[in-house]
């Protein structure tokens, strides 16, 4: 982990000079140096220091690269399709996927299923029939719904128009494709 070239660049690009570093943190010249050098590993206390006169949160400075965050450009969104579902992809991020499905009249996402983790929808367009074991509902455009996906769980389009759906799925499992 290189936290000393994370605290360089962060400086730099605040245009703050070691010597403003050294004053507003307390910290030596040559300790900031080593730090930034990566020659040095700062104690928790230290870092929190200087992470508060960099004006960013701790946790930042301790993530990889590989854990800041992600853009997924609309035009670079995977799109895909299946039983006449379109799906833009949006994002995903360790267990968490988050996609637009769009459903034509009359189209179901799959019969009813379960698998590991828990959903989140929200009806962009179109009235939507969502069921879970006993519980049965329609709601339409401006409504979410969500539930644990253990449970057998069926959405379908009921309305005379196509349905959007914007769905967030997370399970700390490796998903299969659902979608």
């Amino acid at each position: 982990m290189e936290i000393g070239t994370k605290i360089r660049a962060i400086r730099n690009r605040k245009k703050i000079t070691i010597a403003q570093m050294c004053e507003g943190t307390g910290l030596s010249k040559g300790f900031i140096s080593n730090v930034e050098n990566n020659n040095t590993s700062p104690s928790i206390n230290t870092l929190n220091t200087i992470a508060s006169f960099l004006e960013v949160p701790l946790p930042y400075l301790l993530l990889e690269k590989k854990q800041h965050m992600r853009v997924v450009r609309k035009d670079a969104r995977q799109k895909s399709t299946f039983n006449g579902l379109k799906i833009e992809h949006l994002t995903s991020k360790g267990g968490l996927r988050m996609m637009i499905v769009e459903m034509p009249p009359g189209t179901t996402i799959g019969e009813p299923h379960a698998h590991e983790g828990e959903e989140c929808h929200l009806v962009l367009e179109g009235k939507i029939l969502a069921e879970q074991g006993e519980d049965s509902v329609v709601v339409e455009a401006g409504d979410s719904f969500s539930w644990n996906a253990s449970v057998p769980h069926f959405v379908k389009n009921v309305g005379d128009e196509k349905a959007v759906l914007l769905i967030s799925i997370y399970s700390d499992t490796e998903l299969i494709d659902i979608l």
